[in-house]
């Protein structure tokens, strides 16, 4: 499981969560249900399409709830509405943005939406670019920032996590992708100074917390949910049966050559 996204209900906590199967290698959206002393009481998926799903970023907004979720195999982004409960997502609308985009992460601020993504055109751009748009309505139009990608770092540009205003400035959390896919989580403070404009200032690498253990090897995704904050920490698996399973697709790409 991976990208935790939280959304509060009455004496509850619903989180989504990308459920990912090394073996056919695709990914869909569980959630999973937490009552009021964040005891795990249900589990079950909430999303699912022919192609990978994951990054379930779930938002209120416009008198709705909202997913987000990244799917850029399908070569676009799609809007999802939720209907009677939280397991019943049915698509909206796409979001035509300037690139096929990865972990898109929203939010409003100054009465517009904001949507910052990373793009999926090449591997160096999916984890070192960051893009910006903006519109004043969820299904657009949005406007695409002139300088976009705004922002070329390994260590500081992927969207990881739910974006939030402090002190009069966006914190973006994002990915550290210098040494390895989701190495670490960096606070990405950012000002907006006009539609042509914006700042960018990187924090340090955030610490894992010591409980995570075993799961030490990397930060990937930091999400507020009012009190409570979800992270996401990696374990990496260097057993027999991990190592097996990476020649078992290793030979799988090489005889699909």
């Amino acid at each position: 499981m991976a990208d935790p996204f939280g959304l509060r209900g009455e004496d509850c906590l619903h989180v989504f969560v990308e459920s990912y199967d090394y073996r056919t290698r695709h990914g869909v959206i569980e959630r999973l249900l937490f009552d009021g002393r964040n005891v795990l009481v249900d589990r079950r998926v909430s999303l699912r399409e022919p192609w990978h799903l994951s990054y379930p970023f779930v938002f209120e907004g416009e008198g709705a709830i909202w997913m987000l979720p990244e799917a850029h195999r399908s070569g676009r982004l799609t809007l999802y509405r939720a209907h009677r409960d939280l397991d019943d997502w049915r698509p909206e609308c796409v979001i035509d943005l300037d690139c096929i985009p990865v972990d898109a992460s929203i939010l409003n601020w100054q009465g517009r939406w904001w949507l910052f993504y990373s793009s999926a055109a090449s591997k160096t751009s999916k984890l070192a670019h960051l893009h910006v748009a903006w519109a004043e309505n969820l299904c657009g139009p949005w406007v695409f920032h002139p300088k976009n990608p705004v922002r070329i770092a390994s260590d500081s540009a992927r969207p990881g996590g739910k974006p939030i205003v402090m002190d009069g400035r966006i914190m973006l959390p994002v990915q550290d992708c210098s040494r390895t896919y989701g190495g670490a989580i960096r606070p990405l403070w950012i000002d907006l100074q006009s539609e042509i404009g914006i700042l960018a200032e990187a924090g340090e690498p955030l610490a894992i917390p010591s409980s995570a253990y075993p799961y030490s090897h990397g930060m990937h995704t930091l999400t507020a949910c009012g009190p409570v904050t979800l992270i996401d920490c990696k374990r990496i698996d260097r057993s027999l049966a991990g190592l097996a399973l990476d020649l078992r697709r290793a030979f799988g790409r090489y005889a699909a050559r």
